[in-house]
């Protein structure tokens, strides 16, 4: 499969092409970064993996459209006005739109839903810690976001309501039902993420620690070639493994 990168020249960008020299059924068709030509770049590509900004989204989209070309998109930090963008590209095309592609860390999507189903948030208070790089930009990162995207689903509650990042002050008892987001920046941390489930007289964690970039690149091209074939949608990392 010959596959087009974005944002050659950042961390995620290098470790993609090196997972595509890595795995046999890819090849590097194009590589691309900021003001170069994304038009020529995309000329008998076959797929493209994006871990750029969501500044450079948009013109991906309105390129890729035209150019009939599936996507893999692992930036994170978009507006919901992007996302909309980006679901209504997904009606014309086959799109992986993931926050992260660690079969690791959809393996703790995995068990979070299920923690959430059995534990609840009555009895269990629950809070979600993550930790990156100091040159990380967004926060919190986009894997903390879809771990509080899916306990938001499983418990009712809400994004934009339900949610306390961090605290300060007299904050005064914890409220029943809030959920804690918690966001550490430093050194070279490739990505800690822990969803904290806590009652009386017990806690449950579940972690995941990254040392590598690579298992998330070697993700993204694993999604690039499940993707050959597919009809126009929007995937997931879920749907890639079968975890759905």
């Amino acid at each position: 499969m010959n596959l087009t990168v974005t944002g050659r020249s950042g961390r995620m960008g290098q470790s993609v092409i090196a997972a595509i020299e890595a795995e046999a059924n890819a090849e590097l068709h194009s590589s691309h970064d900021k003001g170069e030509d994304l038009v020529a770049a995309l000329q008998g590509s076959e797929g493209v993996i994006d871990f750029t900004l969501p500044s450079l989204t948009d013109d991906l989209l309105e390129k890729a459209l035209a150019a009939g070309t599936p996507l893999v998109i692992g930036t994170t930090g978009h507006s919901d006005e992007q996302r909309a963008a980006i679901a209504k590209a997904a009606e014309t095309l086959p799109i992986v739109f993931a926050s992260n592609y660690s079969v690791g860390v959809n393996t703790l999507f995995w068990l979070t839903r299920h923690a959430a189903r059995i534990l609840g948030n009555e009895t269990f208070d629950i809070e979600v810690t993550e930790m990156h790089h100091r040159h990380k930009v967004d926060a919190p990162s986009g894997t903390a976001r879809t771990l509080l995207e899916i306990l938001n689903e499983e418990t009712n509650t809400s994004y934009n309501n339900d949610i306390d990042h961090g605290r300060v002050g007299e904050t005064g008892p914890r409220p029943q039902g809030r959920i804690g987001m918690h966001t550490l920046r430093g050194g070279d941390v490739v990505g800690d993420h822990t969803v904290m489930f806590a009652a009386d007289g017990e806690r449950v964690e579940l972690t995941h620690k990254a040392s590598s970039r690579m298992t998330f690149a070697s993700g993204a091209v694993r999604a690039a070639l499940w993707l050959q074939g597919k009809p126009a949608g929007l995937y997931s990392m879920q749907d890639v493994l079968g975890l759905s």
